[in-house]
């Protein structure tokens, strides 16, 4: 078993830890889980307690979300009132996304309260998928606001109604005020590299957009009084809403889907393995990622003999985690034509030959119960 801390681009030089099954080990765990002989663990595991799990997701600061999250709230109210009284749909349609951005943020930050729990022996990964979910769910409620904006947009321009101007401009400049101030508060938070983060900033730039697309719809209103440039700059705001929420949920998918991440090469990562003196060849190999930051692989590595398998595990462990940056790993040894274990027929690289190995029902631990008959 070889234990990797989570790493960073600008963390490089962490010591991989090894703990070694050989090929003579068959060892079960109590939950009735059984691996067959030679698998080994290259991870970033181990809660006390609860055997293996997730002790260090990569740390996030909670404080940006916090800020953004009380500005929009106080100016929440404020843009309500403002709507109400020019009678915009600009403005109403802002303060819709306002709110759904305070929702966003709460998510957020409920996410990054549950990712820091520690790992069980249920979850072994913890909770850290609830930044992936909060991301997801930030992404459609985006969307779902763009709907409706689409919506009253296409009901006002049918009977354009009458819009006060001046409340209009004077709420819509203290928005994008508030939006700016909020957009960088969270812009300092790392959001590049966390989706969760990222989906709060998102619904925080797409009010910034509106914010402008409301002075644009005020300004031309009171020079022209021409009352359509509300709804159909309303519109305009709802097409950026769209387009910053479908990456969001793209990427979202990808991770809960476990696809490999974006711009990693996996045929790259194969032939890097192979590579190394001593394996012969690499199959089942799969990677994905478990949350922002936190990329895992597991694979069959088939070698002529064991005598070395802790030097090329090493090497293996080694070029992933400098090279590909992934940081959790678990690597299964095979013996050159040794035969092969029964299960060996639910290969993931076969998946059509996957129904030979489906369930009917729940997994249950063998436990013996003494003196007790069924």
């Amino acid at each position: 078993m070889v234990l990797i801390r989570p790493c960073t681009q600008h963390d490089r030089t962490a010591p991989a830890v090894v703990h070694q099954h050989t090929p003579d080990e068959n060892h079960d765990h109590e939950s009735g889980h059984e691996h067959e002989p030679g698998h080994d663990h290259a991870t970033n595991l181990a809660s006390p307690g609860t055997g293996d799990g997730i002790t260090a997701a990569p740390r996030v600061n909670a404080r940006p979300l916090i800020i953004a999250l009380a500005i929009t709230l106080v100016f929440l109210v404020v843009e309500v009132v403002g709507a109400f009284l020019s009678n915009s749909l600009a403005l109403l349609a802002d303060a819709a996304h306002m709110l759904t951005d305070v929702a966003a943020l709460a998510l957020a930050l409920l996410a990054i309260a549950l990712a820091r729990r520690p790992a069980t022996a249920e979850r072994s990964f913890g909770y850290l998928r609830a930044e992936i979910l909060a991301a997801l769910v930030n992404a459609i409620t985006l969307i779902v606001a763009a709907i409706f904006i689409f919506y009253e947009a296409w009901e006002r321009l049918q009977n354009p109604p009458e819009v006060q101007s001046d409340t209009l401009l004077l709420v819509a400049i203290a928005g994008l005020c508030a939006n700016i101030a909020s957009a960088l508060v969270l812009s300092r938070g790392g959001h590049e590299h966390n989706l969760n983060q990222r989906g709060a900033f998102l619904h925080v730039l797409g009010d910034l957009f509106g914010s402008v697309a409301t002075i644009a719809a005020a300004l031309i209103i009171k020079a022209t009084g021409w009352f359509a440039a509300d709804p159909i700059l309303s519109a305009v705001i709802g097409l950026l809403v769209v387009y910053s929420a479908w990456s969001l949920l793209r990427e979202s998918v990808d991770v809960l889907l476990e696809s490999a991440p974006r711009g990693l090469d996996v045929a790259q990562v194969r032939r890097a393995m192979q590579d190394v003196p001593g394996v012969l060849a690499v199959h089942d190999l799969h990677v994905w990622t478990v949350t922002s930051g936190l990329v895992a692989l597991s694979a069959h590595v088939e070698i002529a003999s064991m005598q070395n398998w802790s030097n090329i595990m090493g090497q293996l462990a080694t070029i992933l985690r400098d090279n590909f940056e992934i940081a959790h790993v678990t690597l299964q040894p095979e013996l050159a034509g040794s035969p092969k274990a029964a299960w060996d027929r639910c290969s993931l690289d076969a998946p059509a030959a996957a129904a030979t190995c489906a369930t009917t029902g729940p997994l249950r631990p063998r436990l013996a119960h003494a003196g007790h008959r069924h």
